[in-house]
């Protein structure tokens, strides 16, 4: 049975490294599926940092958007499909909604999009046999935001964490380095046998 995975907490919280470890002991063939765009100079020398430190043989999608399509597209056996994170995901479709309809968007258009966005990532999590491990912040923890936007981005992530959380066996809440087990698949009865 396949186990797949949400990782979420704070920045910096360990969630990508733990991602990549549980990936290297899953071992076999992964797809690492990056979603974030180098909008500026430091973006894209952490995109590079990230990149070097990723193992050569592993395989990489970086696609801002359309994420279930990308991985199907792929047409090939992974393993381990890695993607990190569903924190720019959200961003990501934000932006394009603000692009495309105005800064005066309505927050439940911005929903329809970001909940097609999930719906495919869960659809090539049912065809596919790889393990799918999903990164995400949590970013409801501290002070409700003093502006529309960062409440709409709070709110729409946040639900997008739950529609994952719903999608997966295992959700693990990363602290400091340090894991806790938010959900568990059930585990196998014991087998008394010597």
């Amino acid at each position: 049975m396949k186990n797949n995975l949400l990782l979420t907490g704070g920045a910096r919280s360990g969630k990508s490294y733990k991602a990549e470890q549980l990936a290297k002991e899953n071992g076999g063939k992964v797809l690492f599926v990056a979603t974030a765009e180098a909008g500026d100079e430091d973006m894209a020398c952490r995109i590079k940092n990230h990149q070097k430190n990723r193992p050569q043989e592993w395989h990489t999608l970086e696609s801002s958007h359309k994420i279930g399509q990308g991985i199907l597209h792929k047409k090939e056996n992974y393993d381990v499909i890695i993607i990190d994170c569903l924190t720019m995901l959200t961003n990501n479709i934000i932006c394009m909604a603000i692009a495309q309809y105005g800064e005066n968007v309505e927050e439940e258009l911005i929903e329809k999009m970001l909940k097609e966005e999930l719906e495919n990532i869960t659809q090539a999590m049912r065809q596919l046999n790889s393990q799918f491990i999903i990164v995400t912040n949590e970013v409801g923890l501290g002070i409700v935001p003093d502006n529309r936007l960062s409440r709409l981005y709070r709110d729409l992530l946040g639900r997008a964490n739950q529609f994952m959380a719903d999608a997966v066996e295992t959700i693990i809440f990363m602290v400091s380095g340090c894991e806790l087990y938010v959900k568990k698949p059930l585990m196998q009865p014991h087998s008394f046998e010597r």
